[in-house]
Order: C-alpha cells, then sequence, then structure tokens
C-alpha cells in the first residue's frame, strides 16, 4: 500500500512592518519645508487644536461694533462658555481672519492670545494677508491691552515649534502686559524677558469684566485709526 505524499507546507507570511515611534501617518515630517506645510496647515489637527474650537465656535463682528457684555441667564455670540466642556473662552477681538481671547493660564493680568481662524502651526504658515491683518492688530490690541490695564509696558511673544516652547501647535501672540518690576530686584525683572514669569490660573468672574473693558478699548483704538485715514494719515495723540 502506497502512502500518498502530503502537500508542502506553505512558507509563512512575511512580517507586518511596524512602524517607527514618530511615524505620523496624517501629518507632514518636522523636516517638511514651510511651502509643503502651508498646504496641509488647513487640515483639522489630531487631536484636535483648541484654538480651531474657537474660531469655529465664536463668529466674526465688527471691531467698531462689539457685542454687549453676555446676560447671565441668555446665550451671546460671545458668551464664554460657549466653548464648554473645554475652558470658558473670553473673546476680546473676532474678525474674518483672526480671533484674540483671554489667556487661560495667564503670566499678568491682561495676557491675551491672537491667532489665525485658520489652523496655521507656524508663523511661515501664514498667508500674506494673514500676514498684513496680524501686524495691524497686534499693534491695536497692544493698545487696546495698554487702556485696558492701564499697563504702560508689554511683551509680544511668539514661539514656534516645541523646541522653541510652542504648546498648542497652532500660531499664535501672546500680548503680555508687565507692570514695573525693577524696583523689586534683578530676579523679578529678568523673568520677564522673552514672555517668561509665573502662571495663574483666570480668575472668571475678573476676566468678563476685562475682557468688556479690552473690547471697548479695541473699539476706540480702530475708531481713531478709521479717524487717522480720513483726516489724512495726522496721529492721533492717543495712538
Amino acid at each position: 500500500m502506497t502512502t500518498e505524499p502530503k502537500p508542502p507546507i506553505p512558507p509563512p507570511p512575511p512580517p507586518v512592518p511596524v512602524p517607527q515611534a514618530d511615524f505620523d501617518p496624517g501629518l507632514p515630517s518636522s523636516s517638511s519645508s514651510s511651502s509643503s506645510s502651508s498646504s496641509t496647515s488647513n487640515a483639522y489637527p489630531d487631536p484636535p487644536c483648541p484654538f480651531c474650537h474657537i474660531s469655529k465656535t465664536y463668529p466674526p463682528y465688527n471691531p467698531t461694533c462689539p457685542p454687549p457684555p453676555p446676560p447671565p441667564t441668555q446665550p451671546s455670540i460671545i458668551s464664554p462658555s460657549l466653548t464648554s466642556p473645554q475652558p470658558s473662552t473670553f473673546v476680546v477681538l473676532s474678525t474674518p481672519h483672526l480671533i484674540a481671547f483671554l489667556d487661560i493660564m495667564p503670566l499678568s493680568h491682561g495676557h491675551i492670545l491672537l491667532c489665525t481662524r485658520t489652523h496655521r502651526e507656524k508663523l511661515t504658515d501664514v498667508t500674506p494677508h494673514e500676514a498684513r491683518e496680524l501686524g495691524r492688530y497686534l499693534r491695536v490690541l497692544s493698545a487696546a491691552v495698554g487702556r485696558a490695564t492701564g499697563i504702560a509696558d508689554w511683551n509680544v511673544v511668539q514661539n514656534n515649534g516645541a523646541a522653541a516652547a510652542q504648546v498648542v501647535p497652532h500660531m499664535h501672540f501672546h500680548v503680555i502686559p508687565r507692570p514695573e518690576l525693577r524696583s523689586k530686584g534683578r530676579e523679578r525683572f529678568t523673568s520677564t524677558m522673552f514672555g517668561r514669569g509665573q502662571r495663574e490660573d483666570l480668575d472668571e468672574d475678573e476676566a468678563e469684566a476685562l475682557a468688556e473693558r479690552v473690547r471697548q478699548m479695541v473699539k476706540e483704538v480702530v475708531e481713531e485709526e478709521e479717524r487717522m485715514e480720513r483726516q489724512g494719515g495726522k496721529k492721533d495723540s492717543k495712538l
């Protein structure tokens, strides 16, 4: 009696390649050029970006006609609670291209953030038009925050990338009022350089009143700009 030969055992399948720890299928590598990154910077990031959430939640309004303070029992287009369950947002400027709001962990009273509505990871990713808008409103917000807080000196800080201390990967500027500290010693004074300092939780009760003051000062500064343009460029003494 003859035995039928057994079929050959097939070879094992090739191993499935395991991605490296830094593999990210959804985002360009960090070595990508700024031109290539700008083409993908509009994509909604993963994990979701808190600044994109804010910009999608709050519609634009005319800076010279800011919405009134939100009533306690009625919704408003600038109600801080609209971003719930994320932290409350206290908007001070909202244009078609930019949005500004109080920092939830401020380095000083009046610390605000200004960012593009569209997700742009770094400053090199913004469009030329956005760059012009950023330049204009950085000056407006600097003047408005100074008037709202009564603090005459401030930092404007902008970080690009984790190695440069950028925490939220959505391009933003910090406007940080700086009260006088030189009389309190060199250590306290130098801690304000490059936007450094001690952060504290934002007091929400104070934040509502502060945001309203800043919105009103933005209105005042923009109206002075427009008046200056009508007068042929003569600078208003308040600016």
